[in-house]
């Protein structure tokens, strides 16, 4: 789009510096440019639609691949949490309910559904 605007910027200019000089012409002639003008208009207008849709497809196609990435990211975030279930629940039987750490995990796990959950999700931020 932009291509098709600077051709016919230099154009104009093109022709400001030297204008066409006028010719006779016969009567039916100015009919006969009349009508290249409308041609090469529909012409402009057809490649400017062109670049249009080239455009949208072009949108459409970033759209589906980002939507693509974000689904990969969310699989292998669930397959991380599914790998760290087995180390959340050895975790949670080796930790000591009245330690510091077992006190702090019992507030921390209360907006969970289940102290599994929570349990994932605190190795999941402190592993990096």
């Amino acid at each position: 789009m932009d291509e098709i605007d600077r051709l016919l910027s230099q154009l104009k200019a093109e022709n400001e510096k030297h204008p066409a000089k006028p010719s006779p012409q016969p009567p039916g002639e100015s009919f006969s440019t009349a009508k290249s003008s409308g041609a090469i208009d529909r012409l402009l207008e057809q490649v400017k639609s062109d670049y249009d849709r080239q455009d949208r497809e072009q949108e459409q196609i970033r759209q589906a691949q980002l939507k693509a990435e974000q689904l990969k990211q969310q699989q292998l975030q669930q397959e991380k949490r599914e790998e760290l279930k087995k180390t959340a629940q050895v975790w949670l039987e080796k930790l000591d309910p009245f330690s510091p750490e077992g006190l702090w995990f019992e507030r921390f796990a209360e907006k969970y559904e289940s102290k599994l959950a929570a349990a994932i999700d605190y190795l999941l931020e402190n592993s990096g």
